[in-house]
């Protein structure tokens, strides 16, 4: 087969005609080609308002090696091979009792999966309910305020990524062919094709928990068995290898299951299920991560600019955007980019608001969101105990809930940003990097290039454009005072990084933009260590995903799991498993 790359097509109404593209690149015929297919397709907005595709295609053509010859000055021809994922083979250690797959995010969703397609039949232990369920607790949460906390935004299959945008980008190099492997996977249980080659992939809130659905259908189908409102409670060890676990039931029972392999995907919001871990001598550590606000624009600005003209929304969709800058030793940046979402309540304990972004497929809401966050070290914690980024969170959350009595609570960032210039003289707490000539830069997206000013008067950086906001939430909300919840050097960074972020897209720092608090499930603040095999300090246990802390975002989460099977796979024997 042949690739070509670097196929730029003008972004119109109709379909991009690629094989055409390919004919006239390789000077050949249509009937030369037998087959073609799409491996990559990013966008081009530098020179708007006209916007290109830019295509990588690989083709099966006839006589390939006298095509590649011809064209063998041209570095964007090349011959090509399809990569497939394989399973590694079966090791020879006598396993006796199942693998054991505790949690049902992407992780343990898809460590589950391959174990079961090589033959383990895993079983798989999750607090929360099934997917169809937990859809309707959450509905019910927003609705009427009352949470349930084992199935929330936070907990049940599918995992904390079921109730966002569902994308699938990341920025992983795989040579194993993991990637495709997910995406292949999600593919084969409902999502659309496109995943397979868009350079920003995303599936939405409304087509993930079907597939999640269908991927424990098959676990079950291949000879697992998936136990719902199951709750990891403790672990026993025999000379530093697990031995057990301690699982409380739907009905309150308590039951000891024997393993010694446990692959721990708990999720970076289980947090009793930490302390559980911690208790039983396992070895943890504390990580950093970020926290801030999630921001509400009209999804129209964004879209004017990034593509330059609004009437390309109608071929490309709803716009992302990516932020990031620095301050001294802190960075300040957008996380979880929801283009025409909503932003949600998804709290997981009584007493502490947390908010996230969500989308639907469609893409439709009238609003772009995204948390805006800081980056927090571990010495902002408490205290140096592993579990202290824990009581970070809790702080925030709790102050988070008190501000608005357990809904959301908004400000408009005007209003912020008097305020907290307010507690000090205005200044920044890094002054010296506010100098345009001395401001670091940004680390935008390299296919939607920011930085032009979409308004007709030509506006000066940093000027805002002129709209109003609508908010769009899923759960209640009321007005508050969010400089309450961080402190006043990290409510200073965080104006910083929205001034900084108006001159590269006008109007993100208006004073109409609205604010919700608070945004700290970032990633998980602790990690469980792990060896070169993945195993932790107790032999046997092999902590994956997010709540482990080492992955962030639902593909490096499912490419986790995917590499904790293989290290069971490659290990031990399907044979005497009862």
């Amino acid at each position: 087969m042949i690739r070509i790359d670097q196929i730029k097509i003008k972004v119109g109404n109709k379909q991009p005609d690629i094989k055409g593209a390919v004919c006239s690149i390789l000077k050949i015929s249509s009937s030369d080609i037998n087959e073609f297919g799409i491996i990559r397709r990013s966008l081009d907005a530098r020179k708007k308002p006209e916007l290109f595709y830019v295509f990588s295609v690989w083709a099966d053509c006839v006589n390939e090696e006298k095509i590649l010859k011809r064209n063998s000055r041209n570095a964007n021809i090349s011959s090509y091979r399809k990569k497939e994922y394989v399973l590694p083979h079966c090791g020879n250690e006598e396993l006796t009792d199942r693998p054991v797959v505790v949690g049902m995010g992407p992780a343990g969703l898809f460590c589950a999966y391959e174990l079961a397609k090589a033959g383990f039949k895993p079983l798989v232990i999750e607090r929360g309910r099934c997917v169809e369920d937990r859809a309707a607790d959450v509905e019910r949460f927003w609705e009427t305020g009352v949470l349930d906390t084992n199935s929330n935004v936070q907990f049940g299959e599918g995992g904390a990524g079921t109730f966002s945008d569902g994308k699938l980008s990341t920025s992983i190099k795989d040579k194993e062919g993991r990637i495709g492997e997910v995406l292949k996977t999600f593919v084969e249980n409902g999502a659309p094709e496109e995943i397979l080659y868009d350079h920003m992939p995303h599936l939405g809130t409304d087509i993930l928990p079907q597939i999640v659905k269908s991927i424990r259908e098959k676990i079950i189908a291949l000879g697992g068995e998936v136990r719902f409102e199951s709750c990891l409670t403790g672990i026993e060890d025999k000379s530093g290898n697990v031995s057990s676990i301690i699982v409380r039931n739907k009905d309150g029972s308590t039951e000891k299951i024997g393993t010694s392999v446990l692959a721990l995907a708990i999720g970076h919001s289980a947090r009793d299920t930490y302390l559980s871990l911690y208790d039983s001598g396992l070895k943890m550590e504390q990580k950093p991560f970020a926290a801030g606000f999630r921001v509400q624009h009209p999804q129209s600005i964004i879209n004017e600019n990034q593509y330059g003209d609004c009437k390309y929304a109608d071929v490309l969709g709803a716009s992302p955007y990516k932020l990031t800058a620095n301050f001294g030793d802190r960075g300040v940046f957008s996380f979880c980019m929801c283009p025409g979402g909503y932003v949600v309540n998804s709290s997981s304990e009584e007493g502490e608001t947390v908010v996230n972004g969500m989308s639907y497929s469609g893409r439709d809401s009238e609003n772009a969101n995204s948390a805006i966050v800081v980056s927090i070290p571990v010495s902002d914690y408490p205290s140096d105990h592993p579990l202290a980024g824990i009581e970070y969170q809790r702080g925030l959350e709790r102050r988070a809930f008190e501000a608005a009595g357990g809904k959301i609570p908004a400000q408009r960032y005007g209003d912020f940003k008097e305020k907290v210039s307010e507690l000090g003289d205005g200044s920044s707490v890094h002054p010296e990097v506010v100098n345009a000539e001395t401001a670091p830069s940004f680390a935008v997206d390299p296919v939607l290039s920011q930085g032009d000013c979409p308004c007709d008067s030509n506006c000066e950086p940093g000027a805002a454009s002129s709209f109003t906001v609508s908010p769009v939430f899923k759960g209640e909300y009321e007005w508050a005072d969010l400089t309450r919840i961080f402190d006043d050097n990290i409510n200073k960074l965080f104006v910083d990084g929205m001034t900084r972020f108006g001159r590269t897209i006008a109007g993100f720092d208006s004073p109409e933009t609205i604010m919700a608090g608070v945004e700290s499930r970032t990633s998980s603040p602790v990690r469980i260590p792990r060896d070169e095999s993945l195993e932790a300090s107790i032999r046997g246990i092999i902590p994956l995903g997010e709540g482990a802390g080492f992955a962030g975002g639902i593909t490096s989460a499912a490419i986790d799991g995917i590499r904790g099977a293989e290290m069971i796979i490659r290990k031990y024997a399907v044979t005497n498993m009862v």
